[in-house]
């Protein structure tokens, strides 16, 4: 087998949906499996959907992702430009070599001419298509003359190169995920190549040529392209390329978190879950959400991402980058649609951050406690995070796990008050206080032996007793071992904090 070269080729029309990551995932971990090369292409040759800053959107997600280019765009290579737009000249040659091959021909006809030919179709109850049967009787060079042609052409009238899609041809192709895939060509349409209104190619056109000149030996994509299989296909034997045409892989979709769809923008706004890597403001300065905004970590996220579709063979679920890429083969990519369930995504996150080291998490807590005016030593931080971690699934939720840490509460859960706060709990806790006066050591440990002495010697009830205790320190009946939480905050703060519930809550 050749040197295994693999692109992905987004068009920057707008922010990078996860399906598109996915695809640049699986292309990645392909190439990087067989030791091959990774591309990145922009094919920005529909200049009517470009979208200011969709590119760089493009780049900073693969690069957020660990995805990295090793060519094309931002990194260079032997086959520059990799820019469809920077590329235009070399497109005009080959779509004219299909025409003078008989594969393709130029048509003439009007927007104007076609929309009433598709009226007409419509009034009929059909579908109007330009195809063998209509092709010849239509304003194009199958009946003109090459001088008529000539002609219209240097009048400046506008033209396009379209595909002679062969009659009755039943196109035989092999998908690496799909097998055999058959479609008789008389029920496809001459598709546009080339126009010559904005000098540019269409996506079919530019596609398959920048393939070939890149030495392209796998296209990885999605399933929306599998109807698109049959004319690129006829487009490598158009050009004499079959030989070195490249083995194709179409995706699974992405499905709605019902399974009953694609997955799109509006399922995310609609369910509260982000749908891009990044963090998104369009032109017109419409916002959408990101998972890096969202708190994810990128491993997370890929390694979500990579199981939406692709099977290991095993009960494996957390991989990381490397074992991906040990791991990844397009035989365990499956036919049907994954379907997306955010509740997953937010478990992956949870078990990489659970995994993470104390000291990391600490890190990335500090800055919002320094923002809070709370500057306490490393250790300490790290200490509450081995303490709150098991409960979060986010490093944004940390300070909402810890807040007591820092803070006495300024009010106190009410099913919580009504639950333990009654009967003899106060009286109990006022001894608890008295308790907790005279004691000198005040270590997690030594509180946790010298309180249980006492409870279990007065017989009182431990869960009770724990609990109103818990809800003076925290205002709640949440938080990590509780004599951790008096140890941290000391003997002053804690007597304050109980004396202050047997205040409030008095009342």
């Amino acid at each position: 087998m050749s040197a295994i070269r693999v692109r992905f080729a987004p068009s920057p029309t707008g922010p990078l949906h996860i399906g598109g990551v996915r695809t640049a995932l699986y292309n990645y971990l392909f190439a990087r499996r067989h030791g091959g090369t990774f591309i990145l292409r922009i094919e920005d040759t529909d200049s009517q959907r470009y979208v200011e800053g969709a590119e760089k959107y493009i780049t900073d997600s693969l690069k957020w992702c660990g995805i990295e280019v090793d060519e094309g765009v931002g990194v260079g290579g032997p086959h520059e430009p990799y820019r469809q737009s920077e590329r235009r000249a070399i497109y005009l040659q080959y779509a004219r070599q299909l025409v003078q091959s008989g594969n393709a021909y130029y048509s003439f006809d009007s927007a104007e001419s076609l929309d009433k030919l598709r009226a007409e179709a419509e009034a009929r109850g059909e579908v109007f298509a330009y195809d063998h049967s209509v092709r010849d009787g239509l304003d194009n060079s199958l009946k003109l003359t090459a001088e008529e042609v000539q002609a219209r052409m240097d009048r400046g009238d506008q033209w396009v190169v379209r595909f002679k899609m062969p009659v009755g041809e039943e196109v035989v192709m092999q998908d690496l995920i799909r097998g055999e895939v058959r479609v008789n060509s008389s029920t496809l349409d001459d598709k546009v190549l080339y126009k010559s209104a904005d000098g540019l190619p269409t996506y079919h056109l530019a596609n398959i040529v920048d393939d070939h000149l890149m030495e392209i030996t796998h296209v990885i994509r999605g399933e929306e392209w599998l109807p698109s299989l049959p004319l690129h296909v006829l487009l490598y034997r158009a050009f004499g390329w079959s030989d070195s045409q490249p083995q194709f892989a179409h995706l699974p979709l992405l499905l709605k978190p019902t399974g009953q769809g694609k997955l799109s923008k509006r399922d995310g706004d609609k369910m509260g879950f982000p749908v891009f890597p990044l963090r998104w403001v369009s032109p017109t300065g419409e916002i959408s959400r990101g998972y890096r905004e969202d708190g994810y970590f990128p491993e997370a996220f890929i390694n979500m991402l990579a199981l939406l579709g692709w099977n290991p063979g095993t009960e494996q679920e957390i991989f990381s980058m490397d074992e991906l890429i040990r791991d990844f083969s397009l035989e365990r990519v499956g036919k049907s649609g994954a379907r997306f369930s955010p509740d997953k995504a937010k478990w992956f996150n949870a078990q990489y951050l659970h995994a993470k080291p104390d000291e990391e998490l600490a890190a990335m807590y500090r800055p919002e406690l320094l923002a809070k005016g709370i500057d306490i030593p490393m250790e300490k931080i790290t200490q509450i995070i081995g303490l709150i971690k098991s409960r979060a699934t986010f490093v944004n939720e940390f300070w909402e796990l810890s807040s007591f840490f820092f803070e006495a509460p300024q009010e106190y859960d009410p099913k919580a008050v009504q639950k333990f706060w009654n009967g003899d709990n106060p009286g109990r806790i006022k001894e608890l206080y008295a308790l907790l006066e005279q004691a000198d050591d005040f270590t997690a440990g030594a509180l946790h032996d010298k309180v249980a002495a006492w409870i279990e010697d007065k017989g009182y009830p431990m869960g009770q007793v724990m609990n109103c205790l818990r809800l003076a320190l925290v205002g709640a009946s949440k938080g990590p071992d509780l004599f951790e939480i008096v140890s941290f905050i000391g003997k002053e703060q804690t007597l304050s904090r109980i004396a202050k519930a047997l205040e409030v809550l008095a009342n």
